[in-house]
């Protein structure tokens, strides 16, 4: 593990996305938004796409969680499904890269463990992250030997569409921290402070906040919705 990544212990992540159909789309925007995570106190930023990834580095010297996002007919998995989008994302070396981890099959019928091992074979330096949705899913990627668990698709899934990463004071992200062997990212709805703060308390390696920082449109959907 890198200098830079060893920095995010205890920090904030923040996710600077803006899929086709949003209204901030552009390289553009998402490196200035990064800039301002960066002003705002921000460690580290997640990003997608190699293009983004690109500005986002011309703005900010943070370390960078990569993906890339991509829907297949055939599959379910859309984070970094397939070589493709890690050839991709390794032509601008984000210090981690990150992808479905969980239970559904990948493009082609391809399991996660085939293609955990044919990336590793490929990129064996490369810090990779699962975005995981259970504790299942989980604790087989941990054994699989991701250099991190994320909570990022908890609540995303079928199987998981009952479960909110905050429910029982962060019942999921306790359990995968207290048997998982690496470290433990949270991500996904954490949309105050105060749990971003809790879930460091628990023990989350670093905390990654999104869409309450970084969609101006969910944040003006909650005013809005308050006063109709």
């Amino acid at each position: 593990m890198n200098e830079k990544v060893r920095q995010l212990k205890g920090k904030l992540v923040v996710s600077c996305q803006a899929l086709p159909h949003e209204p901030l789309h552009s390289s553009f925007i998402m490196g200035r938004m990064a800039l301002a995570a960066k002003e705002g106190g921000a460690s580290g930023i997640r990003a997608n796409t190699r293009e983004d990834i690109l500005e986002i580095r011309s703005q900010v010297s943070l370390p960078i969680i990569g993906i890339v996002k991509r829907d297949y007919t055939d599959s379910q998995v859309y984070i970094t499904p397939t070589m493709k989008e890690v050839d991709e994302l390794m032509e601008v070396k984000p210090e981690i890269l990150a992808m479905d981890a969980t239970c559904h099959l990948r493009p082609g019928s391809m399991t996660l463990s085939d293609f955990y091992h044919k990336v590793r074979q490929k990129y064996p330096d490369q810090l990779l992250m699962a975005d995981c949705s259970t504790v299942e899913e989980a604790l087989f990627a941990d054994q699989l030997g991701f250099d991190f668990i994320g909570t990022t698709m908890v609540g995303y899934t079928k199987e998981s569409e009952k479960l909110k990463i905050e429910d029982n004071d962060f019942a999921i992200l306790r359990e995968i921290i207290s048997k998982a062997t690496h470290p433990v990212i949270a991500e996904g709805n954490i949309s105050t402070p105060e749990k971003a703060q809790r879930v460091v308390e628990l023990g989350a390696y670093c905390v990654v906040v999104g869409s309450i920082i970084t969609r101006p449109q969910v944040i003006t959907k909650m005013f809005a919705d308050a006063l109709a």
